[in-house]
């Protein structure tokens, strides 16, 4: 593993679970606990797409494959340390919501690198 790699993959994995942590945590007041996923998916995703576009330099489809399984190893990790043994949600945790996003961290990495080699050979 590389430097840039590493920085991509645990760096970029870590601030966007993070954000979308804090998201919650904010939207705990204003939403209920059923929504928060629903509301924070949109920001998850633009904010996402953003890092893969701009900040995200991987030159092959398997480096942006390794940011996916790293990223979804990570959402899946920090959600159940952070949220499921800490909040202990009475009606669960694991709902559609939480599958889309997990499905959405795994595929939008190789899905970005796929059409930025395809279009703008980067």
């Amino acid at each position: 593993m590389d430097k840039q790699f590493l920085k991509e993959a645990f760096g970029w994995g870590f601030a966007l679970w993070l954000i979308g942590y804090i998201l919650g945590i904010l939207l705990f007041a204003l939403v209920p606990p059923v929504a928060i996923g629903w509301v924070i998916t949109p920001f998850g995703v633009g904010i996402t797409l953003w890092v893969l576009l701009k900040k995200i330099k991987a030159g092959s489809i398997g480096h942006y494959a390794g940011i996916a399984v790293v990223w979804t190893l990570l959402a899946v990790a920090l959600d159940y340390l952070f949220l499921v043994q800490i909040f202990k949600p009475a009606d669960g945790y694991y709902k559609f919501d939480v599958y889309l996003y997990y499905f959405l961290t795994f595929t939008l990495p190789p899905l970005v690198g796929w059409h930025k080699k395809a279009f703008t050979n980067n």
